[in-house]
């Protein structure tokens, strides 16, 4: 398995690249609009034919690169269950699964940061967690039907059961890490370590942060895979 950790600077998000060596075939996951180019370049580079776009959610703060996507390459765009989107081409529920040659993705369900959000698991190694668990952190909860309390039970309870060496590679970084484990986010993360489900509401409610700067326009374009 080719896997290729990805960075737009401006909006500090993670996309990933996932192929399957022998078949040539690949998989995109949280692609941005700015860096779609790229993307299509490093896949060039690589002899590989991008077969699909999987979105972990519907992305407030940037544009995704999932419809310029397939308008270049013919890819499949797959976004999570109940996602209020009219041009996906299919949709993954918990527990389900793409297959990718040797490459097997689970969805996970792990709303609060969005009511439709997914985690992906691949080959039973790798956690693609999207906004629901960063690296020391979490995603916000004070927009796109955020719930705090969904959250701290789709992390605590879906995710935190996984193997404790289950690699965690997040959507959003903003203090340059990039990788962590579920046994080192149950045992380090400030917001989950030592705090019960209302004592995590309490503190995700009084977050008081700004609203990301591209939120009108992203969330309106991701609903339709990034078409303005």
């Amino acid at each position: 398995m080719l896997f290729r950790q990805l960075f737009d600077e401006d909006s500090s998000t993670y996309t990933y690249l996932i192929a399957d060596r022998t078949l040539k075939q690949a998989l995109l996951v949280d692609p941005v609009l700015e860096q779609v180019e790229g993307n299509y370049q490093l896949l060039d580079e690589l002899g590989l034919t991008l077969e699909y776009c999987l979105e972990t959610h519907i992305h407030a703060d940037h544009i995704t690169g999932t419809g310029k996507l397939r308008t270049m390459t013919g890819c499949s765009v797959i976004v999570p269950e109940n996602a209020p989107v009219t041009c996906a081409d299919g949709f993954m529920g918990d527990k389900q699964v793409l297959k990718l040659g040797s490459i097997i993705v689970e969805a996970i369900a792990t709303p609060g940061h969005t009511n439709s959000h997914v985690a992906y698991f691949i080959n039973q190694k790798i956690l693609l967690t999207g906004d629901a668990l960063f690296i020391r952190g979490c995603g916000r909860t004070d927009f796109q039907s955020g719930d705090p309390g969904v959250l701290y039970d789709s992390v605590t309870q879906r995710l935190f059961t996984l193997p404790d060496e289950t690699l965690v590679y997040p959507g959003h970084d903003y203090n340059g890490n990039t990788v962590s484990t579920i046994g080192e986010e149950k045992q380090s993360n400030p917001r989950f370590v030592g705090r019960d489900r209302l004592q995590f509401i309490t503190l995700m409610n009084n977050l008081n942060l700004p609203n990301p700067k591209k939120i009108k326009e992203a969330v309106f374009a991701n609903q339709k895979c990034g078409n303005v």
